[in-house]
Formats: C-alpha cells, structure tokens, sequence
C-alpha cells in the first residue's frame, strides 16, 4: 500500500517499531505480567533522555562536528545546585528550578564563547568544560545529602490515569520545540546552517548569534534535566547525568536526525528514548550479563540506523 511505504520512508518510525518490538518481546517472556507498569516506567525515564535530546538535536542539526559533551557535568552541577538551592522546602521550588535553569544556560554559554573565542572545536571545547564543570560539582555538590522538597518529589513521580505527568508535559515541549524547529526563524536558521552555513549567511542569517542561542539552549535543557532528576531520584548526585552522554546523541540518531547537519526529526527523539528504554528492560528481563547487554545494545541499534536509513539514491 502506499500509505505504508510513505510510512516505513519515515526515518523516526523506527525507533517506534523498535521499542514495540522490545515491549512485545518483553511481555511474550514474562507472560504478560506487568505490561501496563513496564510502559509508565518507561514514559518516566525517556523524559528525561527527550529533554537533553531535544538540546542536543538542536545542536547536532548546526552540522558537521556540533556537538555538547558537557551534558552529564551539566545536569550533575544543576542537580546540586536545585537541591541547595530548594533547600527541602516547598516554597523554594520555583527559585531552585530557576538556578538550576540559570545554572545550565550559564553552562552553555561558556561552551559558545569557548568555541567562538578560541576558535576550537565544539567537540574539544564542550568536552574541555565538562572536566571543569565537574570540578566545580565536585567541589560544590559532592557529599550533597539535601532531599528534594516533599511537593517536588511527588510532582516527579505524578502520574494520571497511569500516565507520568512528566510524559504529559514533555510532549507538550516537543510539539512546541517542532513548532520552532519548523514554523519560526529561529528552527529554520538553525537548519539553513546546517544545511550550508556560507549559503546561510550570504542570506542574511546571523550564524553567530544562531549558534549562541542553541549552544546556550541546551545547556538549559540540560540545567532543567538535573533538577528534575534529582525530584525523581530524590537527590543530587554528582554522577546523575552520566548516562546522558551517549544517550544524548543516541536518541537523537537512531530517532532520524542527520549528524551532517541540516536535518532534525522531533517525534524521533521520543521513539528512541522508548527505545533505548524498553531494550534495556527486555535485556535485564533476559537476565542477560552486563557485557553481552553492551554488545547487544550496540548490534540492534546499528540494526535499527540501517533500517531507518533505506536506500539511497
């Protein structure tokens, strides 16, 4: 059928038909026991991987070498930062969500200047400050032992009619992040960039000021995720985002967006992270070992990329 083919073409529909297929293998092996629970798991913890991924799209569609490594010392700084600055009292939530928001954009901006100033890399720049941001967290969060704010821990684990809160109003962001990927000057500079950045600027797009702003944007993205962790771990933590960075870019592939730039793909972001999710509880479910687990992870992406890539003309 048509409506099929234009279907499968769709690089982000991958993703999906990878984590169905995870789920389903899932529940085949346990019988069916706790289908329903192993969906709300996942929902709540591919938030969070869709929240960095949404920065890092933005920064990876910049093209060729665009990339923030200084994700997880991000998120681990603003973890901390939240935490103290929450002080385990409700009435605090909306100044620590502040400073952790300004804690992350801080973080990004130093990224862009160290790029634009030093003429570096962004790959060796954003890397380059993940080793001092960590210095400082280490400095500033390690042996942290404040507890979220009772009304912010509960926010975290919300859930209505099964479905995490957090899920609900990360699907929001997406549709407003697709709305500015796509409908307004900013999203469509940021793919005419990537695209050709010569071409970009000869049409009058303001290169430096475009890459200022999305550097700047995931490092907010970022500041926004380590608080949010630390509500629903019910703590800051120094290592908290380690996971975020492979995973960061993870999603953002294996979900349909192109690494040369030029190309971004929001509903995949969401597809991959269930993804990612749901393949690791199929492995654990397996009982499958720690490095088998690594290996196969990596062969059923690889697998997942090449189905979604197609042919090519």
């Amino acid at each position: 059928m048509p409506q099929l083919k234009a279907l499968a073409a769709k690089p982000w529909i991958w993703s999906f038909v990878g984590a169905l297929a995870a789920w389903l293998a899932t529940i085949a092996f346990t019988g069916g026991y706790g289908a329903g629970g192993m969906l709300t798991a996942a929902f709540s913890l591919a938030v969070f991987m869709v929240i960095v991924g949404t920065g890092q799209m933005f920064v990876i569609t910049l093209g060729p070498g665009n990339v923030d490594l200084s994700l997880p010392a991000n998120i681990g700084l603003a973890s901390a930062v939240a935490m103290k600055s929450m002080d385990g009292q409700d009435s605090m939530i909306v100044v620590g969500l502040l400073a952790a928001l300004a804690s992350g954009a801080a973080v990004g901006v130093a990224n862009y200047l160290l790029i634009w100033a030093l003429r570096i890399p962004p790959i060796i720049a954003t890397l380059s400050a993940s080793f001092i941001i960590q210095s400082i967290d280490i400095s500033y969060g390690r042996g942290l032992q404040i507890k979220p704010p009772p009304g912010f821990a509960e926010f975290t684990n919300l859930q209505m009619f099964g479905v995490p809160l957090l899920a609900l109003l990360a699907v929001l962001f997406t549709l407003g992040a697709g709305v500015a990927l796509h409908r307004m000057i900013y999203g469509r500079s940021v793919l005419a960039i990537g695209q050709n950045i010569r071409a970009a600027w000869l049409a009058g797009v303001h290169v430096e000021r475009i890459r200022f702003l999305t550097y700047t944007l995931s490092g907010t993205l970022g500041g926004l995720n380590g608080a949010l962790l630390a509500g629903y771990f019910r703590g800051a933590n120094v290592d908290i985002g380690n996971e975020y960075l492979l995973s960061s870019i993870a999603v953002v592939v294996i979900g349909g967006t192109s690494v040369a730039g030029g190309k971004a793909n929001i509903p995949g972001i969401w597809g991959a992270a269930l993804f990612l999710v749901l393949l690791l509880t199929m492995l654990n479910t397996f009982g499958v070992s720690a490095g088998v687990r690594l290996l196969l992870t990596g062969l059923i992406i690889i697998g997942v990329i090449t189905a979604a890539g197609g042919k090519r003309s």
